[in-house]
């Protein structure tokens, strides 16, 4: 597994690097961003899921991620949030579908299927590359902001031993019961009954994550009440017993000024148990 790197700079004693490689599972060329902390070595790896419209650059940039990763010497792994190189009528036609809106899923509606395969991508290819090609171990965690807040949760959820710790800010906690969610699992994936593996309020009847869900959301976040659904995430928790610590964060929106003002706690919540 080969990679190219882009752009690389010195960040808070580490490096923030920019890279691209060729995907087999998104048929074609997939860029991410990698933060090394200082003397990095066999580190555990902390992988963001960004939201609609977002790159492999949008946390890296706007977080103030890299200096608290530093502190706990942890990697931070930054994918894209779709692939961009196969093109599919109508891929750029509408801002929350096809390119910057990957969801996360395996597509199988074509021709989405043919490259919008980003649940493979996050948990299988690009970790694969992260652990051969960088000084990273096996030891993952993962968080993500709105659609990636979906993403982390629903992955976290099927993948408990692959993920040691999970946490959200803003997660799109029931995709199949709002509009974001239910204008792409109807173009993405073939049939109804497909959807329930993407949800994380269904997935929490009959999946269970070892470690507390941290769940931070603005109680002024303009998407709160059609589209992110926390009410809905609290309530299936509490039936399935599932530890979660949802944080209503007064006054705060959907930006990344709300992301920097409780990155700090997210990374204690990840080194805690990636560092156990």
């Amino acid at each position: 597994m080969t990679y190219t790197v882009r752009s690389e700079q010195r960040a808070f004693g580490g490096v923030q690097g920019f890279y691209e490689h060729s995907s087999d599972v998104c048929a074609g060329p997939m860029k991410f961003g990698v933060y090394l902390p200082p003397n990095a070595r066999d580190v555990p790896a902390l992988y963001f899921l960004a939201g609609l419209t977002c790159t492999e650059e949008t946390f890296a940039i706007k977080a103030n991620a890299q200096r608290f990763a530093a502190k706990h010497g942890i990697a931070l792994i930054t994918p894209d949030t779709s692939p961009r190189s196969a093109r599919f009528d109508g891929d750029d036609k509408d801002w929350d579908f096809g390119q910057g809106a990957g969801f996360y899923l395996d597509a199988t509606q074509e021709p989405w299927s043919g490259a919008y395969r980003m649940g493979s991508y996050v948990t299988q290819e690009l970790p694969a590359l992260i652990e051969r090609a960088f000084p990273v171990s096996s030891v993952r965690g993962i968080f993500g902001h709105s659609m990636g807040g979906h993403g982390a949760l629903s992955i976290a959820l099927k993948n408990p031993t692959l993920y040691r710790s999970v946490s959200a800010f803003a997660p799109i906690c029931a995709p199949s019961q709002v509009p974001w969610g239910e204008k792409v699992f109807s173009r993405y994936l073939r049939q109804r009954d497909e959807w329930s593996a993407y949800d994380t309020v269904e997935l929490l009847a009959t999946h269970k994550h070892p470690g507390t869900l941290l769940v931070d959301q603005g109680t002024s976040d303009k998407f709160l009440r059609d589209q992110l659904r926390p009410e809905l995430l609290e309530a299936a928790c509490k039936k399935s017993g599932q530890s979660l610590q949802l944080r209503m964060r007064e006054g705060y929106d959907h930006s990344y000024y709300f992301i920097q003002s409780f990155v700090e706690e997210h990374l204690a919540h990840h080194a805690a148990a990636l560092r156990a």
